[in-house]
């Protein structure tokens, strides 16, 4: 892959055979500092918070978020005060704190944590009115980083996209349904937008994506697909089979996918190109979302990547 170039050709035997050429985006090295996905439905929120006076962003996430991660080293790049309410029983102590919210609380993140019956109230008006009195103020940020203004900095991807390569296909991993219904917003109607949902009975993604593209642009789109089958047993689960293809897939390409959403995504993307799913002739394009951060807490919990 040439330097500074974002598009890399990924020679797969299946491809070829199938006439499709597949293309990864690397949208993990775009910023370094807040890569991935992440940093795009981030820009829009801060910009927000900002305007509105905020100092402080407070928001919800697991203990080996993405999120939090991300939301966390924005506090730290940009000047806000950061307060993450984290799902699970708070560490005895700071050396107990896995990889992720050890850097999160580096970053300046204060973390608090909530058990799973207050988490589970974390998008109730009620439940953050209290969090906002407990705390103070502060500009609220859902879990996952989803909300309308999410979707206008994933939508700014597809004409990033455009600019460099002509495609048929995007193709992205799937959790709240954020990302997608951004790169649908940017597509407006064009191509074809494929999301590989990275948990266990993900057809209810359809109607959270359609919520926000209705909500944001005023439409709703059919020029996508969810592909249900490679969640591997649900959310961050995993298989050796899908460890093992990581493996494969990094000595191939030279490019490390996380267990959690990029690993599913390339593995449903070359198992669809076999089943026939593109057309042949198609270009697809595969978007590197970052996620990379969590192989840290991986190693601690499992001991490798194997």
């Amino acid at each position: 892959m040439p330097v500074l170039s974002l598009l890399q050709l990924l020679d797969e035997p299946v491809a070829a055979a199938h006439g499709v050429r597949v293309l990864l985006w690397r949208d993990d090295l775009v910023n370094l500092d807040l890569p991935g996905n992440k940093a795009r439905k981030l820009k829009y929120n801060l910009l927000a918070a900002r305007q509105q006076g905020h100092q402080t962003l407070l928001t919800f996430g697991g203990a080996y978020s993405n999120h939090i991660a991300a939301v966390a080293a924005a506090g730290r790049l940009q000047g806000f005060r950061t307060i993450g309410l984290i799902r699970g029983d708070e560490p005895a102590a700071w050396a107990s704190l896995n990889p992720t919210l050890a850097q999160a609380a580096t970053d300046g993140m204060a973390l608090h944590y909530l058990d799973r019956t207050a988490y589970r109230r974390r998008a109730e008006p009620e439940f953050i009115a209290e969090q906002l009195a407990r705390f103070g103020p502060a500009y609220v940020l859902p879990e996952g980083g989803t909300n309308e203004l999410a979707l206008p900095g994933c939508a700014e991807l597809v004409a990033e996209i455009r600019q460099q390569v002509d495609f048929d296909a995007l193709a992205v991993a799937v959790g709240t349904g954020g990302t997608l219904a951004g790169l649908l917003s940017g597509l407006a109607g064009q191509q074809h937008a494929v999301g590989v949902v990275a948990l266990k009975n993900g057809g209810f993604l359809r109607a959270e994506v359609d919520a926000l593209t209705q909500s944001t642009t005023g439409l709703t789109f059919d020029n996508y697909s969810l592909q249900t089958d490679y969640h591997f047993g649900g959310y961050a689960k995993y298989s050796v089979e899908l460890l093992t293809f990581i493996q494969q897939f990094q000595a191939r390409h030279g490019v490390l996918l996380d267990p959690i959403y990029t690993g599913k995504l390339l593995f449903g993307v070359l198992n669809s190109i076999g089943k026939g799913y593109f057309r042949r002739g198609s270009t697809v394009v595969a978007i590197h979302t970052g996620g990379q951060q969590a192989w840290a807490g991986w190693q601690e919990r499992f001991g490798s990547r194997r």
